[in-house]
């Protein structure tokens, strides 16, 4: 298989002067970023904290770890979206670590992590197992591991958002069932956190299927 990689970066960069519109994105709403602060407060504990917030797009959830006193840092593989994340902690009088790179393997080097996040972003990866050991590895022990995913294209139909994208392991989402399977021998323990009851999460109401994962290696 040819390697997807840059046409998805050249798919992000093209969306991210209108990826903050979306509501879930860019936490324009108070609602919806007082629902996001809520939940962070509760998956990532007390710090400050080293958090490797994976696929960071354009920084918003990165904002809100970076607020709560964390030492983030951020990967993604489109530069357009860490250009972003660049200006919007700096407009917002924070600072976190921004690199651009494959979130699956972290530019990071021998860098460990108490925390790495990862949100909807695993349907957009060649090889979601590997960049899952990969995360796993970089956490001490004790660690822990949040992913934030969902089956919000249940067909896995229709036009693919890059050419191949239809052919990658977890098109369309995974539910919360296969990833947990995936995780459990991997990890000491986990939960799934339903998110679709939600709304202020996602600035409306939504009938699909969106939870995270919180595992403690």
């Amino acid at each position: 298989m040819t390697d997807p990689r840059p046409a998805i970066a050249g798919y992000w960069d093209a969306a991210a002067p209108s990826f903050d519109d979306e509501p879930d994105h860019g936490l324009r709403a108070e609602c919806t970023r007082a629902a996001w602060a809520r939940r962070i407060a509760d998956w990532v504990p007390p710090g400050p904290l080293d958090v490797l917030d994976a696929g960071c797009g354009t920084g918003s959830l990165t904002l809100l770890l970076a607020r709560a006193g964390h030492r983030v840092t951020g990967v993604d593989l489109a530069p357009r979206m860490v250009e972003q994340a660049r200006a919007k902690l700096a407009a917002a009088g924070l600072s976190a670590r921004l690199l651009t790179g494959d979130a699956a393997e972290p530019p990071v080097g021998e860098g460990r992590f108490d925390v790495v996040l990862a949100r909807h972003l695993l349907w957009t990866l060649p090889d979601p197992g590997a960049a899952l050991d990969a995360w796993l590895a970089r956490l001490r022990p004790g660690g822990r591991l949040v992913l934030v995913e969902g089956r919000w294209r249940e067909s896995g139909g229709g036009t693919p958002y890059v050419a191949g994208a239809e052919r990658l392991p977890w098109h369309g989402g995974v539910g919360a069932d296969t990833l947990a399977a995936h995780l459990r021998p991997l990890v000491a323990d986990l939960r799934i956190e339903p998110l679709d009851g939600d709304p202020d999460l996602w600035g409306r109401p939504v009938d699909d299927e969106r939870y995270a994962v919180v595992a403690r290696v």
